[in-house]
């Protein structure tokens, strides 16, 4: 009886440890490079790991969010492989920088010119995007992935806040609160704030060393006088003996 406890026990402790030790799918997903302010613009990675050991990954689809618009989106060539962006209209025009903007991209699409994405290896898709929403914590990519075996994987799924991870979670990207200043303004700022500062350092040690050049003047007259009225007194000394 106490061995088949022990028996049962040692089952379910085996099992545990498989599952604790089983890797974990990995999957699609972006992230960027330093920070994603909000208002502002950023590059970011898709990264998409090949997860089968027969086949191939041969294209990957980006979906942009509707919902968030961007207008301005810039990949960066990826040798192997071809990009295409697609834009489509706006049901309401964004205004940026002062201009009127009526399309943003709506999904950009790479395709392998030719082995693609090898089992056991994975590949970033680098892309500048902006101008990022302020109105929004992060942003949700929906990418397809298809292997060069007609097989696709759907990372459609979003994250619901306080649930599992799903089965096929969508790319999502934390926006960071937007910087004082909107980046570069901000520099000049402390440019033009560190250069009064460095101004006013000068000023005040020029303004000290002119006051130590007068002391120094000063105390200059009166060791002179002294001197002339010591010599003065020492003649009519001399005189008197």
């Amino acid at each position: 009886m106490k061995m088949s406890r022990i028996a049962a026990v040692g089952t379910v402790a085996a099992s545990a440890v498989l599952v604790l030790s089983a890797p974990a799918f990995a999957h699609v997903s972006v992230s960027a490079e330093g920070q994603a302010a909000k208002g502002g613009y950023a590059t970011v990675n898709f990264k998409v790991p090949n997860e089968m050991d027969d086949a191939s990954t041969n294209k990957l689809e980006v979906s942009f969010p509707s919902e968030h618009p961007l207008a301005s989106v810039m990949t960066q060539p990826v040798p192997g492989w071809t990009a295409k962006v697609t834009k489509a209209k706006l049901d309401k025009p964004l205004e940026i920088h002062g201009e009127k903007i009526d399309e943003a991209v709506s999904k950009v699409t790479w395709t392998a010119d030719g082995k693609g994405i090898q089992p056991g290896t994975f590949q970033k898709f680098p892309v500048s995007m902006g101008q990022l929403p302020e109105d929004a914590d992060e942003l949700v990519f929906k990418a397809v992935q298809t292997y060069d075996n007609k097989e696709v994987v759907r990372w459609i799924e979003p994250q619901q806040k306080g649930q599992e991870e799903p089965e096929h979670p969508a790319p999502a990207l934390a926006l960071t609160a937007a910087s004082d200043g909107h980046g570069a303004a901000a520099d000049t700022a402390k440019a033009d704030d560190k250069g009064g500062k460095t101004e006013s350092a000068s000023s005040d040690s020029s303004d000290s060393s002119d006051t130590t050049a007068r002391v120094l003047g000063i105390v200059g007259i009166v060791i002179g006088v002294a001197g002339v009225a010591f010599g003065v007194l020492a003649g009519r000394r001399r005189a008197t003996s």
